[in-house]
């Protein structure tokens, strides 16, 4: 049947005729996958949500055909999931999908082929899924299979146990802890409470790991209303990270401000004058590494729980189609990414531990 006869059919019949191409075509792209001629199905596969269209662009007058940033370094929001109620939380629980190994593996796979260098596995929480046991196995698939120089993962720290270390440490890079206080009464007005355990109690011990299994440590504060008063020098310099990361408070639209957001972060936020005067208290900690919104905003290459990159340009999260659909260079197209901005605030570093002079 030509498709133009389509027209002239009862809409029902008109359906089931494009359903049923529409099966065929998915069926090729499936048999045709072993000879990895990346077809995209149409619609994406196992549940996912479809990814909205991205809008076409003009060429410019020179523009190469491979004229997209290199995803040199990712960072892989896989769940969305979390046991903490931040309420900063700039990635919130609006969904609890999470991929398949095998097709979480496949994308990072095409990753690796494009260009990437840093893998970062975020969430949510990334040990809630599976206790821990399914981004362990992402970190050695990524540092043994796809042999990346740095694979890292950032964590709240409270399900991370040492069998996990035995078991994953000597695949992993660095394990940046988020601690946004050393008082436990502020983390328990951030959302950080852990009931009668002690989040800085915790981070001493996976500090402790760090060293015994050779995995370098970090810390990421956020600073907001609750913390920017706090002087964190003796505790950050006894701990020795290798890097300290601290943030300014980010509203996103859609995730921690506006209608449809789980969380109402507007009370957390800081003045540009007042992060500055945290980090003007800190600037004699030698590792710390400050980011504020201005350094935050477009630098940072985000893939969401479907492997879709995530435009942050217009202050909230705008998906592109999954990579797993269109490949990476499609789909890196519209994320939004300033490669620039990314090597101004110093996303590139030194981020392999065999490439580190850190006493274990």
């Amino acid at each position: 049947m030509r498709l133009g006869a389509l027209g002239r059919l009862p809409l029902a019949v008109a359906r089931a005729v494009l359903a049923a191409l529409r099966g065929r075509l998915g069926a090729l792209c499936w048999s045709l996958a072993p000879l990895s001629l990346h077809l995209p199905l149409p619609g994406w596969r196992r549940g996912s949500a479809p990814s909205p269209a991205a809008p076409a662009e003009p060429r410019r007058d020179g523009e190469r055909d491979d004229a997209f940033p290199t995803p040199t370094s990712v960072n892989y929001h896989f769940t969305r999931q979390c046991n903490y109620k931040c309420g900063f939380c700039f990635h919130t629980a609006k969904t609890s999908f999470v991929l398949p190994l095998e097709e979480a593996e496949r994308g990072l796979a095409m990753l690796k082929e494009a260009g990437m260098e840093k893998i970062n596995f975020s969430g949510g929480e990334p040990f809630l899924q599976d206790r821990g046991e399914f981004v362990g196995k992402l970190v050695q698939f990524c540092k043994q299979k796809l042999k990346l120089p740095s694979v890292s993962i950032v964590s709240n720290g409270s399900l991370i146990r040492e069998r996990w270390f035995k078991k994953y440490g000597e695949y992993l890079d660095i394990l940046a802890i988020s601690c946004d206080s050393f008082d436990e009464d502020v983390n328990v007005l951030i959302g950080r409470g852990q009931g009668k355990k002690n989040h800085v109690e915790n981070l001493h011990k996976l500090r402790q790991w760090c060293r015994e299994y050779a995995v370098a440590f970090k810390i990421n504060s956020v600073i907001n209303r609750f913390n920017v008063e706090e002087d964190m020098n003796e505790q950050i310099k006894a701990l020795n990270p290798v890097r300290w990361k601290v943030f300014q408070c980010l509203l996103i639209e859609g995730e921690n401000c506006g209608e449809d957001a789980l969380r109402e972060a507007e009370k957390f936020v800081t003045s540009d004058e007042d992060f500055e005067r945290f980090l003007d208290r800190h600037k004699d900690v030698s590792c710390l590494v400050p980011e504020s919104n201005q350094k935050m905003k477009d630098s940072y290459l985000i893939l969401d729980e479907y492997m879709r990159f995530l435009n942050c340009r217009n202050g909230r999260k705008e998906p592109s189609k999954s990579i797993l659909d269109v490949g990476v260079e499609a789909a890196i197209k519209f994320s939004g990414f300033d490669e620039q901005m990314f090597l101004k605030r110093g996303g590139k570093y030194v981020w392999s531990k065999a490439d580190m002079k850190l006493d274990w």
